[in-house]
């Protein structure tokens, strides 16, 4: 079976109330949505398969819609998600990557690096820019940490990971200095049309 990448999604409509200061609730839900179709999309042209953890039924039957498999969220917070998909994964006989829903940078070519070592059995992790965790990976149970500091947590947790550092698993917008930063990429000018942003350079 192949690796599952495991997506924990929140709702759309209350999701990213930290950018409100630089848009609207309305296109909040649009990005949050948008931000979760390109990384599920994205994980399944790299040859994992999606599998979006929710809460929320209207990202239910997005998933759905889209072709994704789904799995309920215990609605606990990130880590419950996280431990929930990765559980579901091993029950299938197959490994885990769990990885964040709003990666706008995110290239198959980064969910090759962090699906190569998977399939060797190893696991694997990819630090975010902040101190965070955008993606970790294995074959057995883990304890999940998320938040403030988790990639050093999770790295101690894991013993001898492969860790996975790329431009594309680097950013998960958080902050609008994050929605501005990836707007002046190229990989994330895309979101220009989500949020009506335009890049300044």
């Amino acid at each position: 079976m192949p690796s599952v990448a495991v997506i924990p999604v929140k709702s759309f409509a209350l999701g990213k109330q930290r950018l409100s200061s630089a848009i609207d609730r309305e296109t909040r839900a649009r990005l949050g949505r948008a931000l979760a179709e390109h990384v599920a999309s994205t994980v399944a042209v790299g040859g994992l398969t999606p599998l979006i953890v929710t809460a929320d039924p209207e990202v239910t039957r997005w998933a759905w819609g889209a072709g994704f498999a789904s799995l309920t969220d215990p609605g606990t917070g990130l880590d419950e998600a996280a431990a929930a998909g990765s559980a579901w994964a091993r029950q299938e006989g197959g490994r885990w990557l769990v990885i964040h829903s709003d990666l706008p940078l995110l290239h198959p070519s980064d969910v090759e690096a962090l699906s190569g070592p998977l399939s060797e059995g190893r696991s694997v992790i990819a630090p975010s820019s902040d101190g965070g965790t955008s993606a970790i990976g294995g074959t057995t149970t883990t304890r999940f940490s998320f938040g403030n500091g988790s990639f050093h947590r999770h790295l101690r947790d894991l013993g001898d990971p492969v860790i996975v550092a790329r431009p594309g698993l680097l950013l998960d917008i958080d902050s609008p200095h994050d929605l501005h930063a990836a707007v002046t990429t190229s990989r994330g000018r895309w979101l220009g049309e989500v949020t009506g942003l335009v890049s300044e350079r």
